[in-house]
């Protein structure tokens, strides 16, 4: 069989010119065997620029693009937009607010600044008195010896860190009282600002700058308040801080002197908080219960630190300290020691600042304790 394979040859031949017909005949070597034509190589002169031609030329750099700091511009005010005098009574009245504006942008920015500096300085004083702290509860956490003259240092050390941090709420409490009347200047301008468009005699212009003063003058009031609101906060919760650091600092005077922690692994025996059922008071639950079981007894951390969180979490809260005394050996004796006992703890809560009208006492006997026992609830 004879196959015809002249017609497909022929149709790809004209494919292939057709698509170098788009190639400019100028890139591409000619075909039919002839040298390409020569290209030109004269050159032509170019004359040297201005720069070029100094004898002395200087080198100079590009300033780099300086960088904004968030912190340091979150409460910033812009420049006021300047305008033209229109010699409008209305005019001179515009001119006047624009300028008042002004001034109180320069202390809201001046405000801010200060700001972020009692920030800068509070977080610094915190990791340090955190450090102080740590370096602290980490010793008396695997035990020292009692009173130990590096721990008191430390303490010390802490205290001042402590009230550095207390200086700067009370400086956030100045700063907040000047923020607060430059919110209420703020308020001012721009009420006097709006009603300013009520007066007559005024022309357009006056309106057009009135409508721009007017934009800033809201926008001065909202990063008052603003900046107002964050102070406040702040101050509340480092008021609320620098409070339960001080006491903190109380009881770990307290562990320093007993060389570990009131209610560590040697203690656990006797003192316990807890929220199960207390049979020996008719189903009750009781917030810490203290066992008498040996002397000096160190409970004091463990009961702080529970009737702490109780008065955070209901602050009207108010403790009923029940004495526990075992009806065996001599009963009398048992229950006057377990009086002493609750009369102990009853000036312990006082001691921690707890009112005594908040604290009420009472005492009972019991079969199932083998010890004089004290047991504290929430009323």
């Amino acid at each position: 069989m004879k196959f015809n394979i002249t017609r497909p040859l022929t149709v790809s031949a004209i494919l292939l010119l057709a698509s170098c017909s788009f190639v400019d005949d100028k890139l591409l070597p000619p075909l039919t065997g002839d040298e390409a034509p020569a290209t030109s190589t004269d050159a032509v002169a170019i004359a040297p620029s201005k720069a070029e031609g100094n004898p002395d030329p200087t080198l100079t750099t590009t300033a780099a693009a300086p960088v904004m700091a968030d912190k340091v511009s979150r409460y910033q005010l812009p420049a006021i937009t300047p305008a033209p005098s229109t010699g409008t009574v209305v005019g001179e009245r515009v001119e006047g607010l624009r300028g008042e504006l002004a001034g109180l942008q320069q202390r809201i920015n001046q405000h801010s600044a200060q700001f972020e500096q009692l920030q800068a300085a509070t977080t610094s004083n915190s990791q340090q008195y955190h450090g102080t702290m740590a370096a602290i509860n980490a010793r008396l956490q695997i035990g020292t010896t009692k009173g130990n003259p590096i721990l008191i240092n430390q303490w010390n050390d802490a205290q001042k860190g402590l009230e550095k941090i207390a200086d700067d709420v009370s400086q956030m409490n100045s700063l907040a009282n000047t923020v607060s009347a430059d919110a209420n200047e703020a308020g001012y301008l721009l009420e006097s600002t709006k009603s300013t468009f009520e007066l007559s005699g005024a022309i357009e212009e006056d309106h057009r700058q009135l409508t721009v003063l007017e934009d800033e003058a809201s926008r001065t009031s909202v990063i008052a308040n603003r900046l107002l609101s964050r102070l406040s906060g702040d101050i509340a919760r480092q008021t609320s801080y620098v409070g339960a650091e001080r006491a903190n600092l109380t009881n770990l005077s307290d562990a320093i002197k007993n060389g570990g922690f009131l209610g560590s692994a040697g203690t656990r025996d006797y003192l316990k908080t807890t929220s199960a059922s207390d049979p020996l008071t008719g189903g009750t639950n009781a917030l810490v219960i203290i066992r008498f079981d040996r002397e000096d007894v160190a409970y004091e951390q463990a009961l702080f630190e529970a009737v702490s969180q109780t008065m955070q979490q209901r602050p009207q809260s108010s403790f009923d300290v029940v004495s526990i005394s075992p009806l065996q050996g001599d009963v009398g004796a048992n229950q006057a020691q377990s009086a002493r006992n609750a009369e102990k703890v009853f000036r312990s809560l006082t001691n921690m600042g707890l009112p005594p009208s908040r604290v009420n006492l009472s005492a009972t006997s019991n079969t199932q304790v083998a010890s004089n026992e004290v047991h504290i609830f929430v009323r």
